[in-house]
């Protein structure tokens, strides 16, 4: 009996142990799953409609949302279905059946919204109207919605859950690990800014069979604090984005898309990143576009002899009376392709002549090795390009924490090599730059040497839109090409275009004057026998008083076709169109 009364006595202790590790020790975190028991606890007496998940959003330069949506809905509780309740009413005043709406209650379990997965979209007359009729568990609300194809998706970037992340991430924090938080892009840069403060929702509790613990009143809880959840206003321009993801998928871009950029403030005004995001399993595969294409690194091609031209500028190799053998491949041997005789440099730069600009590293190699790298600098190509500084309480924030870095050699023989110096003077062999660094270079360029940081987000406002924090223009660190560097090189840029010869010529003739580069790179790749090219223009326009900078590039395509020249052409005339309204 003694054994027996011990064994019941520990048995005793052991449950007394767990029920205080329940109710008073791991409330927040129980198990090795951390579950919040309190939340749970909550959840299992309650129903509730979350009108808004507390999270920030990203709104364009002008205010218009591009995450998120507000839609005025018509919310419903389960409870109705056992209620008398006005219902041919509120069927008269959205516009519909009593027999349909109550077919609806009926098959409820939880609250919805009426309509979902599309919900009817009231008036603010209908929501008046319901409202004013005092149902319980009726309400007409704002109910706050996910874009279905929200623009610049992977510029703004995914949300999901992520415990470990999340545990790695606010350590002190105090929030569930069920906390949705950022995961790429904008939305991991600003996360804390982005974190919710409360939900907003209307809570209804229910005893353990689902019947109601206190009558039929529904409570509607929203944060305490009225200037939450803050907005990161970013740079894009809503209109522009949604006209330059139409002209990308259009023109067949797979792989690839273009960065346009505001030259005044140095801001990307569009970002489209082809394929798509697949928001079913984003992380499964490379192909399924979660990665922004705008800001890894790609193999340049012929954008790149924009740099050695610089260079060949300064070191005073550009004598007008020089001339250049382009009948001939960078190797010396007969090009089969071209033809185009003896070229000056200005004409070997429209022409796009690689032996011209092979001599021409060659010669700077001797004069310096590190010049390559040094102009790549110069003209913002070696990154990161986008805003980074001290913010709030942050030291070195970065607006795109996901950005890649240039870069020209990635060891020193390479550089003393007579061979790969040339074809990295033509954007091959180790020579690795981003599309929104190219852009960065032609607006560096179009601005007489002026280099400053890309911004995508022009600051962080409060939910009734007054500002809480901004992000000024800033300059680079790095040295930037001379005015006089920059001159030269906006008239070897408008040659591409003018020359009838000219790489370019595709873009005379447009509503606003082009200026630019084309860019054809060898990736290595082979398919059917055919190698995969990267194909690229960039460039700025108007020429004379320029306002925008522009790269466009298609990934990965073979040699018959994948031209973004037109493209970029189309974006051009789009532009207008949009300034001339």
């Amino acid at each position: 009996m003694s054994i027996f009364l011990a064994f019941i006595l520990c048995l005793l202790a052991v449950l007394m142990g767990r029920l205080i590790q329940l109710q008073l020790v791991s409330t927040e975190s129980f198990s090795k799953n951390e579950v919040n028991l309190l939340e749970s606890s909550v959840r299992q007496r309650s129903q509730e409609m979350v009108i808004d998940n507390g999270r920030g959003s990203f709104l364009d330069r002008n205010g218009e949302p591009l995450v998120h949506q507000k839609i005025p809905v018509l919310i419903l509780f389960p409870f109705l279905k056992n209620m008398d309740w006005e219902s041919k009413r509120v069927a008269s005043i959205i516009g519909i059946s009593q027999p349909e709406l109550l077919a609806a209650v009926d098959k409820a379990k939880d609250p919805f919204a009426f309509g979902e997965p599309r919900p009817l979209q009231l008036t603010p007359s209908q929501m008046e109207q319901i409202n004013k009729l005092e149902i319980p568990g009726v309400f007409a609300v704002e109910r706050k919605y996910t874009m279905a194809n929200s623009p610049a998706e992977q510029l703004i970037g995914i949300t999901g859950e992520n415990e470990k992340v999340f545990a790695r991430r606010y350590p002190d924090k105090g929030l569930s690990p069920q906390t949705v938080i950022g995961l790429t892009g904008l939305e991991k840069s600003f996360d804390e800014f982005l974190l919710p403060d409360g939900k907003s929702k209307l809570v209804y509790h229910v005893d353990g069979i689902g019947g109601p613990l206190f009558g039929i009143d529904v409570k509607y809880v929203e944060p305490a604090n009225p200037f939450y959840p803050v907005n990161i206003k970013t740079t894009i321009d809503k209109e522009m984005q949604l006209l330059a993801e139409e002209l990308v998928d259009q023109h067949g871009i797979k792989r690839g898309g273009l960065v346009l950029l505001d030259i005044e403030t140095n801001s990307v005004l569009a970002l489209v990143s082809r394929p798509n995001i697949n928001k079913n399993s984003p992380y499964d595969s490379k192909s399924n576009g979660i990665d922004n294409m705008m800001v890894k690194q790609q193999i340049p091609g012929s954008i790149f002899k924009t740099v050695v031209a610089a260079a060949a500028i300064d070191h005073e190799l550009d004598g007008p009376g020089r001339r250049f053998n382009c009948d001939v491949t960078i190797k010396g041997t007969p090009d089969t392709n071209y033809q185009h005789g003896m070229l000056s440099f200005t004409e070997s730069f429209a022409k796009s002549c690689n032996n011209t600009f092979g001599i021409l590293a060659n010669e700077l190699k001797d004069l310096d090795q590190d010049l390559l790298d040094t102009y790549a600098r110069k003209l913002s190509l070696l990154g990161p390009v986008t805003w980074e500084g001290d913010f709030y309480h942050f030291d070195h924030f970065k607006q795109l924490q996901d950005e890649e870095t240039g870069r020209v050699f990635l060891d020193n023989d390479a550089r003393n090599d007579a061979n790969f110096v040339a074809m990295s003077a033509i954007g091959q062999h180790e020579v690795r730059v981003t599309p929104i660094a190219v852009a960065n270079m032609m607006s560096t360029i179009a601005k007489g040497g002026v280099s400053e940081m890309v911004r995508v987000a022009y600051g962080v406002e409060y939910k009734n839109g007054t500002s809480m924090l901004s992000f000024p223009q800033e300059k680079l660190e790095e040295d930037s090409i001379s005015p006089y560097t920059a001159m030269k090189l906006q008239k070897l840029l408008r040659e591409v275009v003018v020359n009838e010869e000219g790489t370019g010529r595709g873009l005379q003739g447009l509503p606003y004057d082009v200026a630019g580069k084309s860019g054809t790179a060898e990736t290595g790749v082979y398919r059917e026998d055919n190698q995969l090219l990267n194909k690229w223009f960039a460039g700025y326009f108007p020429y004379e008083k320029p306002r925008y900078a522009l790269v466009t590039v298609n990934l990965g395509v073979t040699d018959g076709g994948g031209s973004v020249t037109p493209l970029f052409a189309d974006m051009v005339k789009a532009i207008h169109g949009v300034d001339n309204k």
